[in-house]
C-alpha cells in the first residue's frame, strides 16, 4: 500500500513537471537546441541518443534464450536473473510507449523524415489525441522510456553503481533534447513511464520469484 501511494505521488509531482515544462519551457529549449547546441555539437551529441536503439531486440533476444533455458530446467544465476528482469522492463516499456503516443499524438520539435509537421519548421506545436501515425508520436519518449525501464531495475538490483545507472539516464535524455529530437516534456514523461515499468517489474519479480536484488544496507 505504502509503494502505491509514493508513486501516486510521483505521478502527481511528474505530471505537474510536465504541465510546466510544456508551457513555459519546451518551446524555449527547442528553439536554443536549433539554433545553437543543435547546429554546432550534433555530430558529437547525437550518436549518445542511440544508446538505446539495441535495448529492446536485445531484451527479445535475452528473453527468448532464458527462457528456453528454463525449458532445459536451468535455475537463473543473480545476473541472469537481473538480465531477465531488465528484458520484460524494456519489452512492456516498448509496449506501452507505443499505446501512449497514440493517446497524446504529439508532433516533433523538427522535421525528421517525410516532411513532417514540427514546431521549428511549422510552427505547429501541441497534442492531436488519438491521432496515428509517426508525425505524432513525440509522447512520450521512446528512447528515454526504455532507457529508463533498464536503468530503474539496475539501480535497485546493483546499488552500489546507481550513480553510473542515473548518469546515463540523464545522458541520452540530455542528449535528446540537446539534438531536439524531442521536448523536455516528452523525456521527463518517458523517463516516469520506464522508471513506473522497471519498478513494477521488480516489486513483482521480489515478491513471487528468487533469487531476487540484494536489498542494500
Amino acid at each position: 500500500m505504502r509503494t502505491f501511494f509514493i508513486w501516486l505521488a510521483c505521478l502527481l509531482v511528474t505530471s505537474i513537471v510536465i504541465t510546466v515544462a510544456y508551457l513555459l519551457l519546451d518551446r524555449p529549449i527547442a528553439l536554443f537546441a536549433h539554433a545553437w547546441f543543435h547546429r554546432q555539437h550534433s555530430r558529437v551529441v547525437a550518436p549518445l541518443t542511440h544508446i538505446s536503439d539495441p535495448l529492446v531486440p536485445l531484451s527479445v533476444t535475452v528473453f527468448i534464450i532464458l527462457g528456453l533455458l528454463a525449458f532445459l530446467g536451468r535455475s537463473f544465476s543473480r545476473h541472469e536473473a537481473a538480465a531477465f528482469v531488465c528484458s520484460i522492463s524494456i519489452i512492456v516499456t516498448e509496449t506501452i510507449k507505443n499505446g501512449l503516443k497514440l493517446v497524446f499524438g504529439r508532433t516533433w520539435p523538427e522535421t525528421w523524415i517525410d516532411n513532417n509537421p514540427s514546431f521549428i519548421h511549422d510552427g505547429v506545436y501541441g497534442f492531436n489525441f488519438l491521432h496515428g501515425g509517426t508525425a505524432y508520436q513525440s509522447f512520450p519518449s521512446g528512447h528515454m522510456a526504455a532507457a529508463c525501464a533498464m536503468v530503474s531495475v539496475l539501480w535497485i538490483w546493483y546499488p552500489r553503481l546507481k550513480w553510473f545507472w542515473a548518469a546515463l539516464g540523464i545522458t541520452v535524455g540530455a542528449a535528446l533534447v540537446g539534438t531536439n529530437f524531442h521536448f523536455l516534456s516528452d523525456v521527463i514523461s518517458g523517463a516516469f513511464v520506464g522508471v513506473t515499468i522497471g519498478w513494477m517489474t521488480i516489486v513483482i519479480w521480489k515478491a513471487n520469484v528468487q533469487p531476487g536484488p540484494r536489498q542494500s544496507k
